[in-house]
């Protein structure tokens, strides 16, 4: 009965009296594109085969893909389609493509294909033939398929939440 009651008792609450130490606003961090990291991210994914809707190194889609390396280097979230990816950032010229942009082709009458441009041409994505890979704008295959690029820039918490807002409508759009 005894143990009982000492489970059930109220303890009396002992508070400390120390300093709370709020850290500073961190400012938001913009995204850290760069060719080695993007190199990195192809030498732990590179052969992993397509497979339409995976998000793992046993199969993976080309908006999964984007996906992945998007989360991995630069600590965002991006949306899971390619339809839903299009809709972000802002378009630019091929020729004044940067490292981190997203290129989008039309691969089909109404199929869509993403990947991350490299610099010199070049674009990391997922391949339904050859798995991930690096490619070049200028291949006979991808050149004429060419559809636009978009830049995604985070240099503010504001349009990050705004992002994510995006994110959210257009994922519950693909769900309806």
């Amino acid at each position: 009965m005894v143990l009982l009651s000492a489970c059930a008792s109220n303890p009396p609450v002992v508070v400390a009296h120390k300093p709370v130490v709020v850290p500073p606003m961190l400012k938001s961090a913009s995204p850290t594109w760069s060719e080695s990291n993007l190199l990195s991210f192809h030498d732990q994914w590179k052969g992993t085969p397509y497979r339409l809707g995976g998000l793992s190194r046993k199969g993976i889609d080309c908006s999964g893909f984007v996906y992945l390396a998007y989360l991995d280097i630069v600590g965002g979230k991006l949306p899971r389609t390619v339809n839903a990816q299009r809709v972000l950032g802002k378009e630019v010229p091929r020729n004044q493509l940067i490292i981190g942009d997203l290129v989008f082709f039309k691969t089909g009458r109404t199929t869509r294909h993403v990947g991350i441009y490299m610099g010199s041409d070049r674009f990391l994505h997922a391949s339904t033939k050859k798995g991930v890979k690096i490619s070049s704008l200028n291949n006979i295959y991808w050149k004429p398929r060419f559809w636009f690029a978009k830049r995604l820039n985070h240099s503010s918490s504001q349009q990050n939440m705004s992002i994510t807002s995006v994110v959210d409508y257009v994922q519950q759009q693909d769900n309806l």
